[in-house]
């Protein structure tokens, strides 16, 4: 298995990802992985707003089997841009328990102190899995919970 940056090149891997995530999970994600999501995906690579994101992809045998998403917060309050934000880590159920996810977070965390972040920030997922994960994350203490707020 490698940890690779996600590229253009990379839609088509990562949108058979997403749909056999969704094979894989039927009661978990709510929404199909269509054509103009993989536009969507397409755009964002020439959409300045996507600066400050960092997309790894965890690769085994060319087939795309876990993704991890993160944004630099970018905050006037926090000037020296410190923080980043933990979007999204997913694994194949299928890969899960083999380092997968651990070796993307570590992947992402070296990605962020050489941008000189400092802190990665997190919302965790409410199920047994995730809190699993996140509770033997070295390094890192639980804090709140969050708050989505419609704009």
């Amino acid at each position: 298995m490698i940890i690779k940056e996600f590229t253009r090149e990379d839609i088509p891997s990562v949108i058979a990802f997403e749909k056999e995530l969704r094979r894989q999970e039927p009661d978990t994600y709510f929404w199909e992985p269509d054509e103009e999501y993989s536009r969507q995906l397409e755009r964002s690579f020439a959409d300045e707003r996507f600066n400050t994101a960092v997309s790894l992809l965890a690769v085994k045998d060319g087939t795309v089997i876990g993704r991890i998403d993160a944004s630099l917060i970018s905050s006037r309050s926090d000037a020296s841009c410190f923080s980043a934000y933990l979007d999204w880590i997913c694994v194949l159920k299928s890969e899960r328990h083999r380092q997968t996810a651990q070796r993307l977070l570590d992947a992402l965390r070296n990605e962020l102190k050489q941008r000189s972040v400092g802190l990665l920030i997190a919302l965790m997922a409410n199920n047994e899995e995730a809190q699993r994960f996140y509770h033997g994350v070295k390094d890192a203490a639980i804090h709140d919970t969050g708050i989505w707020m419609d704009v």
